[in-house]
């Protein structure tokens, strides 16, 4: 930067110099405004005449002063070799300027000025190869941003929610610290760590807080800022940032979506010639290779682990692999106490039952939610953010902005109504589902219509009666409307629901083993490879099954939908009084909460609207999030 701003500032006075020499020129060649101009016929005329007394002539500039003693200044269109003999005749005094010379340091300047020129620009040029910073010849120059020891702020205690993973990594923080004491006994500390976990767990921040914990420097760098259209780009880069990294040791080299250059070897177009290809065996070369790389750790970050190349995580190179995985609820009240060290809160705000409230959010999320609850309490001009702003903040993040310039006529809010309540009534009926949260028919998002439900506890898995009562709970919606209007009013609202009713049928059958005339076995889904390159050099997709088992997986699959289409029919159809209840509801209100809804499932009057209480919906809860399906998604139309 320093260099750069050098020569910024020497073409800046070049540029002045230059100003200042032609205002010079521009000033010294000015003319007495009393003299005047006379046209060169008029002065061949005058002379011949014997009315010019003398003249001084200056190259083509002809000065003089006629008999009555008025200056003039005239020009010769041409040199004229007979001038002067015809001046001298006519009794005229002739005298000539030499020509000006300019003086030694003028002649200096102008001979100087374009080998200057020349120079500074074969000085940025060489810079440019020489690689600096952003240059068209810089490409085999790391790209990774050097954090220094003092420049990295955040510590462990400004990471909350993945104390398994803090614990994992603390014995790198020791080692940083007090390398001898590991050395001392022989042992010696991974050379990588790879982060693995969902977008938003907290990868970035932890390897930063062990770097901001342990005070040393801290490299930061993307996976795709390795490659480049220039074959051997990326393996220079890789070479430069471990050479950086080697001078500055003990550090931290951090490698964010790792996966972007990390996949397994063969899956691209390219062969061993690709220009990834060779970056990743790079990288392998500089992570377990000859040379040792005393005091350098790695940690990479990344949600694909399966993709990466085997030879990347063995021992010696990745020799540690840590879980970032979603935070339950003790930890995302935690994350939350973190979050909102910085906002006003207000005394009804109680973060254990956000925390509840919040099933599957991820520590990104949660700092998104305090955000907006502080946007909504400022856009409200509160001094202080309360539970009512974390609640609109939550729904909007949920269930998706209100859009309220929707006009809605009232035959669509009528079957929106309808079709929001059916969701809900076979919800409630069917064994095993998710409680009900809010149901609205405010249009939200891309939906005209919501019912939110919020699990009970965070899980890791799901039994068969809880995924079948999902798949009733989905086609609630669509047979609400073909039960009022009838089966030729049946619009398109369902098409989300019918989508992920198709695909957890299907799971259930080829994936979860849950059909009884297949059994436990997966159909198919495996043997799909991640990259086209490596399906084709195995000979393209296979099918893993017969046509004979593809029919069968297809009855299946429809089997689980009409048994639990038909249940949900019947629901509906036993509370049919339930169903015009709620809708009228809904139209009355537009948004019905779970305590609402409570009273028209027991047909008592329903209540009058208060705000929903988090702690009144969802009970005790424990451990992670299901891999099933999106709890935050809710069924809308």
């Amino acid at each position: 930067m320093k260099s750069n701003d050098m020569v910024k500032n020497i073409l800046i006075w070049v540029v002045i110099l230059g100003v200042v020499f032609m205002l010079f020129s521009n000033l010294t060649g000015t003319k007495d405004d009393q003299v005047q101009k006379m046209d060169y016929s008029t002065f061949v005329q005058s002379a011949t005449a014997g009315d010019v007394k003398s003249v001084t002539i200056d190259g083509r500039t002809i000065n003089g002063v006629t008999s009555d003693g008025v200056k003039f200044v005239t020009y010769m269109p041409w040199i004229d070799p007979f001038l002067t003999d015809n001046l001298i005749n006519h009794n005229v005094d002739v005298a000539a300027i030499p020509p000006q010379e300019n003086s030694l340091l003028m002649s200096i300047l102008l001979n100087c000025i374009p080998f200057v020129i020349v120079f500074l620009v074969l000085f940025f040029l060489m810079r440019q190869m020489n690689g600096g910073k952003g240059g068209a010849f810089s490409f085999g120059k790391s790209r990774a941003r050097l954090l220094g020891e003092d420049q990295v702020k955040v510590t462990l205690a400004d990471v909350a929610g993945i104390d398994e993973a803090k614990e994992e990594v603390g014995e790198i923080v020791d080692f940083l610290k007090d390398p001898k004491r590991y050395q001392d006994l022989g042992g010696k500390i991974p050379r990588g760590v790879l982060m693995v976990g969902s977008p938003g767990t907290g990868k970035t921040l932890l390897a930063r807080a062990i770097a901001g914990e342990a005070k040393v420097p801290f490299f930061s760098i993307s996976g795709s800022d390795f490659v480049e259209m220039f074959v051997g780009v990326g393996a220079s880069r890789v070479r430069d940032m471990f050479d950086q990294a080697k001078k500055r040791a003990p550090c931290i080299i951090f490698i964010d979506e790792i996966d972007a250059v990390g996949r397994h070897r063969g899956s691209g177009m390219g062969g061993g010639h690709d220009e990834r290809e060779q970056t990743l065996n790079q990288l392998l070369v500089e992570m377990d290779g000859f040379a040792e790389n005393q005091g350098v750790i790695v940690i990479a970050a990344t949600n694909r682990p399966d993709v990466l190349d085997p030879a990347l995580l063995r021992p010696g190179r990745f020799d540690r692999q840590v879980t970032v995985g979603l935070p339950d609820i003790k930890g995302r009240e935690q994350i939350l106490k973190v979050h909102v060290r910085k906002v006003q809160l207000g005394e009804d705000v109680r973060l254990d039952h956000l925390a509840r409230g919040t099933p599957g959010f991820s520590g990104a999320e949660l700092a998104n939610l305090v955000n907006e609850a502080a946007l909504t309490a400022a856009r409200l001009k509160k001094k202080k953010i309360s539970m009512i702003d974390f609640e609109a903040a939550k729904d909007k993040i949920l269930m998706g902005s209100e859009r309220r310039t929707l006009a809605m006529s009232e035959d669509e809010k009528r079957l929106t109504a309808y079709h929001e309540a059916g969701h809900t009534i076979v919800g409630k009926i069917v064994p095993d589902h998710d409680p009900v949260y809010k149901v609205s028919i405010i249009p939200r998002g891309r939906a005209l219509g919501v019912t939110m439900y919020l699990p009970e506890s965070d899980r890791v898995s799901y039994s068969k009666q809880r995924l079948e009562s999902q798949l009733s709970s989905l086609y609630g919606g669509r047979l609400a409307e073909e039960l009022i209007f009838g089966a030729a009013n049946v619009t398109t609202g369902a098409s989300n629901d019918i989508q992920r009713a198709t695909d957890i049928a299907h799971k259930m059958v080829t994936k979860w083993g849950l059909s009884e005339k297949l059994g436990p076995l997966m159909y198919g889904e495996d043997q799909d490879h991640p990259f086209m390159g490596h399906a084709m050099g195995m000979g393209g997709p296979k099918q893993a099954f017969s046509d004979t088992t593809a029919r069968i997986i297809d009855e299946e699959v429809r089997l689980l939908i009409d048994r639990n289409y038909n249940r949900s029919k019947q629901i509906l159809a036993d509370n049919l009084d339930i169903l015009h209840a709620m809708a009228d509801a809904l139209i009355k209100y537009e948004t019905i909460d779970a305590d609402q809804v409570e009273d028209l499932m027991a047909r008592r009057p329903i209540r009058e609207k208060v705000e929903v209480s988090v702690a009144n919906v969802l009970p005790q809860s424990v451990e992670a999030i299901p891999p099933v399906t999106d709890l935050k998604q809710p069924q809308s139309s």
